[in-house]
């Protein structure tokens, strides 16, 4: 297992002062299971005005309080943090004061889980006084400790906890996850940034359906419209699962990008507000794509998500049971609405509604694979679908004679022609339209 050398360097600073020094946390697990990790934390036994003595002006005092000092490398900034003890969690966020220790031990006792617990130092050595490294093994999560002080103390971690078991595939041990579900109320007390961080890269995990599905309590704590989904009968025969099933099957048959997972995850959320049955005891959801939008937009808000990322959810939650005819014209249209990257998302979002719909009914692979074609070919011929693909511009508008709102609005016109075949991308085309007297009034085009 290599220690990068930045870190090396940091490491072997501190310890000819005299000082412990040790690589920790999620570096070490990620190193043990053959994974590469995203960034490798040191905890010392140096006081924190002692880390900062020793690196001069590349330490940068990040977290005095705390006993964290960021030293600054060509590979990368190291964090280094005194070994400590908690003191009393008040808040479910963090604790009210810190001590500083001379031990490793005490360090790791204060961390989440076990496979989280574990130091490495420069000779390769391991401290494990948990047994992380045994769980990390079997791919098991466990509480270093009891449980629910862990959950009481930062109530986050109960997220963290899920996450780790979508993204790594671990087990929850039993006392583990019996804690986890009693102590979810917690989570009222966390920021909502803090949550959507959390939840966000729990979403793109391997098993994030089954984690959904094991936990559906936990994650109604902050999104309680998913728990309507959860046993809701469709009472249709295009559907062998609940609202919830159909949804985390969908959720599994799409690739584990974070637009595509979220929309997923919400394009049927609206289902149970729109449910009717017919004469014939049947199930209808008319409407719910619009709900599920209104939901979908609501439930992002809450979670502080940026604007972008919101919109593009919401559009694609809308649009996910809209019928796109695969035709030029419609394919056209829909990335003129749509754009190329946001309509590819929308096929493979239909792609895994439909897988998780009745067997039976699962044959609307074909019918996307004929949209993808077209739309491939559509690009391939350098369609026009944007104002910038329009083979004239404002300037010629305004050479024309337009002005104003007047210059927009003809574009957008032209635009539209184009997309509908009406019309082909060429200047000379588009120009001599404009300036065609109008059939529809027989009046000539403002100029």
């Amino acid at each position: 297992m290599d220690i990068p050398e930045n870190v090396q360097a940091v490491l072997k600073t501190l310890e000819a002062a005299g000082h412990e020094a040790w690589c920790v946390g999620g570096c070490v697990r990620d190193a043990l299971s053959g994974r590469r990790p995203e960034d490798w934390d040191a905890a010392a036994s140096a006081l924190p005005e002692e880390t900062m003595a020793l690196f001069g002006s590349r330490a940068e005092p990040t977290g005095l309080q705390h006993g964290t000092v960021t030293v600054k490398t060509e590979g990368g900034p190291v964090e280094v943090t005194t070994y400590r003890i908690d003191g009393a969690y008040l808040d479910h966020r963090r604790p009210e004061s810190v001590a500083f220790t001379r031990s490793v031990d005490e360090d790791l006792a204060r961390r989440d889980f076990t496979v989280n617990a574990m130091a490495l130092n420069l000779r390769g050595e391991l401290r494990d006084p948990f047994g992380g490294r045994e769980d990390l093994c079997r791919g098991l999560l466990r509480c270093v400790g009891d449980p629910d002080r862990r959950f009481q103390e930062d109530a986050l971690r109960i997220l963290r906890g899920l996450r780790f078991a979508a993204a790594l595939g671990f087990a929850i041990e039993p006392g583990t996850a019996a804690a986890l579900r009693r102590n979810r109320e917690g989570l009222r007390d966390i920021a909502p940034e803090r949550i959507q961080v959390e939840f966000f890269k729990l979403l793109p995990g391997e098993t994030a359906a089954a984690v959904l599905r094991e936990y559906p309590e936990v994650f109604g704590v902050f999104w309680p419209e998913l728990l309507a989904m959860v046993g809701f009968d469709q009472r249709n025969r295009h559907h062998c699962h609940d609202v919830w099933e159909h949804t985390l099957h969908a959720l599994d048959a799409v690739p584990g990008d974070l637009v595509l997972r979220c929309t997923t995850l919400l394009h049927d959320v609206g289902k149970p507000a729109c449910f009717t049955l017919d004469e014939a005891g049947v199930g209808h959801f008319y409407g719910h794509p619009a709900i599920s939008r209104e939901l979908a937009d609501r439930m992002l808000r809450r979670l502080k998500c940026a604007a972008g990322f919101r919109e593009t959810v919401v559009r694609l939650v809308e649009w996910h049971d809209r019928d796109i005819p695969r035709t030029d014209k419609a394919i056209r249209r829909a990335l003129r609405i749509l754009g190329e990257e946001d309509l590819r998302r929308l096929i493979l979002v239909k792609r895994a509604d439909n897988l998780g719909q009745a067997p039976a009914y699962r044959g609307r692979q074909e019918e996307l694979d004929k949209a993808e074609a077209i739309l491939d070919r559509l690009l391939e011929e350098d369609a026009c679908f944007s104002l910038k693909q329009l083979a004239v511009n404002g300037r010629d508008l305004l050479a024309l004679g337009l002005s104003g709102p007047a210059v927009g609005a003809a574009l957008e016109e032209l635009l539209g022609r184009v997309v509908d075949g009406a019309l082909p991308n060429r200047r000379e085309a588009l120009l001599a339209y404009l300036q065609k007297p109008r059939e529809a009034d027989g009046g000539e085009r403002t100029r």
